[in-house]
């Protein structure tokens, strides 16, 4: 069970957690995670190019280690980075000083500001330990969940998820994983098209 759009009580909950950007600014703010990895990186890199969008990737500290020449790649076409712990850590199942110690592994390949907890899962003692640690970190959370990890998800309602919710400033989350590959590959450059079309930018995260 998952929601494609944020709820506002959610959000306002957890206002120390960023969900979305300047509604003012028609712009999109497209989010990976879960890569670098052959063949589905270099696939989402090639369709941002495309509609010359640049986007944020939030990568697995140890899929750096095993593919560091995509890792190298999604840099230099000026994306931007994040961390999401090096082996993908469930924070709500996770002891704090281990999820802390993930996440700093992490840190040593990726050196950004930007975290986003792996599946949302975060407790408030660990983003107390994580902001001791990296005092200027933004832990960044989405308003659209496009749904495409979602294997019984048909790839034309994972496009509909997207293009049907997302709206100025919204932080938009997609998978560049095998896993979310089949609904990926159809949604995200439809996608594209259709925002393009609608007169939206698509930018980066700043840290």
């Amino acid at each position: 069970m998952y929601l494609v759009k944020t709820p506002w009580l959610l959000k306002k909950l957890y206002p120390q957690l960023t969900w979305d950007v300047n509604k003012a600014n028609r712009c999109i703010y497209l989010t990976f995670d879960d890569g670098p990895i052959p063949i589905v990186t270099p696939f989402v890199l090639n369709i941002l190019k495309q509609y010359h969008a640049k986007a944020t990737f939030f990568c697995i500290g140890d899929n750096i280690r095993k593919h560091p020449d995509i890792f190298e790649q999604v840099k230099a076409d000026g994306h931007a980075i994040g961390n999401h712990t090096y082996n993908h850590l469930k924070g709500w199942k996770t002891d704090d000083k281990i999820y802390l110690d993930n996440f700093l592994l992490a840190d040593e390949l990726i050196g950004t500001n930007l975290f986003r907890p792996p599946y949302g899962r975060i407790k408030r003692s660990q983003t107390k330990l994580l902001k001791q640690a990296k005092p200027d970190l933004q832990l960044i959370m989405w308003n659209i969940l496009s749904g495409d990890f979602d294997i019984n998800l048909k790839p034309g309602q994972c496009l509909d998820n997207v293009i049907k919710n997302t709206i100025n400033g919204d932080i938009v989350l997609f998978h560049d994983s095998l896993k979310a590959f089949d609904r990926l590959e159809y949604a995200l450059p439809k996608a594209l098209e259709y925002w393009s079309k609608e007169g939206y930018e698509f930018s980066p995260l700043t840290s």
